[in-house]
């Protein structure tokens, strides 16, 4: 987990991983206290909608909500078992917008 601070320098340019990105670089600047523990986890929330019946004119779906590692080296950050599933969205229809209800939180819960 400590592999995104121990990593080899990135003198090429080339982005090989999500720390060789701008975003990575511009948060390290701005949360100095988080950076300091290399030990520190960080994760990339995704979701993609399904519906679980096959049906597409079945008003249902389910949204996994999946956290990537990104601390864990390139090799293995983007292996499906190292995904981390912590909640399904169920419902009539697609939470859109409103997704951020169900992923704030998770977020609080993980700070603490």
């Amino acid at each position: 987990m400590r592999w995104h601070k121990d990593r080899p320098s990135d003198e090429d340019g080339k982005m090989r991983h999500p720390t060789d990105s701008i975003a990575w670089k511009s948060f390290d600047l701005e949360y100095a206290s988080f950076v300091e523990d290399s030990r520190d986890v960080r994760l990339g929330p995704t979701s993609d909608g399904f519906n679980p019946f096959g049906n597409i004119s079945t008003s249902y779906s389910v949204w996994p909500i999946v956290l990537i590692p990104y601390s864990l080296p390139p090799w293995m950050c983007m292996k499906y078992y190292y995904f981390i599933m912590p909640t399904l969205i169920p419902g009539p229809k697609a939470p859109g917008n409103n997704i951020d209800v169900y992923l704030q939180p998770l977020i609080d819960e993980l700070k603490e």
